[in-house]
């Protein structure tokens, strides 16, 4: 088996190790009423990239971790996106009735029993990592308050509300930046700086993912609004053209400059890595997830 192979098939096997741990993780009838259990399962195990969580998985491989050290913290984060995923599809944000190639969550259930899911599997991830086996209490600690800033009023929600409140006004290339790093790159950020904790590498290392994954959420935002204003809806698996009208990158700087910004971005997380000696693993699995939309777009 060539390297390059060896390589997607270590890929595969972390995403199908995730896939079965979340399975594991998830609500059931046994703990939550039957509906609500199952509209979470539903959201949470929908076929999906778990990005997130191979980012958290690959960054504390690259520093050592032992094989399975960051996997419940990995799945808590991919817990923490499915929440935003229910939350920001309902009537009152963006409407949406497509997500991962299915029915949202509030049409194949109810809006009532998404807002539930959703919160559910919000708290639910926060309780995973302070469960999280073989991990220290005060590391269990710190990367619950990492997820739960990445979450609050300065990350995904805050995202959302300035996404909704200023929906309608032209936004600057600044503006842009702000708004895209608290709708993504938070909990990339989080999701990266998470898995090099897990691994005990040094303030240096944390800091150096913390720049890595930022720039790779401007990125992977440029991706989804290239994603909005160029794909069918059967192909992204989800709603597109939700963005009409609205100011992005895409909008603001055309196609090519889209594209142009997002390499741009790409290089300076690729840059960050190479700092602390990282991307044999992470840098090589990222440059392959983005390779794939260039080649589509």
């Amino acid at each position: 088996m060539d390297d390059n192979a060896a390589f997607l098939q270590r890929l595969e096997a972390l995403r199908a190790g995730v896939d079965r741990r979340l399975a594991e993780l998830a609500p059931c009838a046994a703990t939550a009423p039957d509906r609500l259990a199952d509209a979470a399962r539903y959201a949470l195990l929908a076929p999906g990239k778990r990005f997130r969580p191979m980012v958290t998985l690959l960054a504390a491989a690259e520093f050592g971790a032992p094989e399975g050290a960051a996997l419940d913290v990995a799945c808590a984060f991919e817990m923490i996106h499915a929440a935003s995923l229910i939350l920001d599809d309902l009537p009152a944000m963006d409407d949406a009735g497509l997500r991962r190639g299915l029915p949202t969550i509030h049409r194949a259930y109810d809006e009532a029993t998404a807002i539930l899911a959703g919160v559910g599997l919000l708290n639910h991830a926060y309780a995973v990592i302070a469960a999280a086996p073989d991990l220290p209490g005060n590391l269990r600690a710190e990367l619950s308050a990492r997820a739960a800033r990445a979450v609050g009023f300065s990350g995904l929600i805050a995202g959302q509300a300035r996404d909704l409140f200023d929906r309608d006004r032209a936004r600057d290339l600044s503006a842009l930046e702000r708004l895209n790093h608290e709708k993504t790159g938070v909990l990339i950020i989080a999701a990266a700086e998470g898995g090099a904790l897990v691994a005990g590498a040094p303030q240096a290392a944390v800091e150096a993912m913390g720049v890595f994954a930022r720039h790779i959420g401007l990125a992977f935002q440029i991706r989804d609004d290239l994603i909005d204003a160029q794909d069918c809806a059967e192909s992204a698996g989800k709603d597109v053209g939700k963005d009409a009208g609205m100011t992005t990158i895409v909008s603001a700087l055309g196609v090519a400059g889209a594209r142009r910004a997002m390499d741009e971005h790409l290089g300076k997380a690729e840059t960050a890595l190479a700092r602390v000696g990282a991307g044999a693993l992470l840098g090589r699995y990222v440059g392959g997830f983005f390779a794939g939309r260039k080649a589509a777009a």
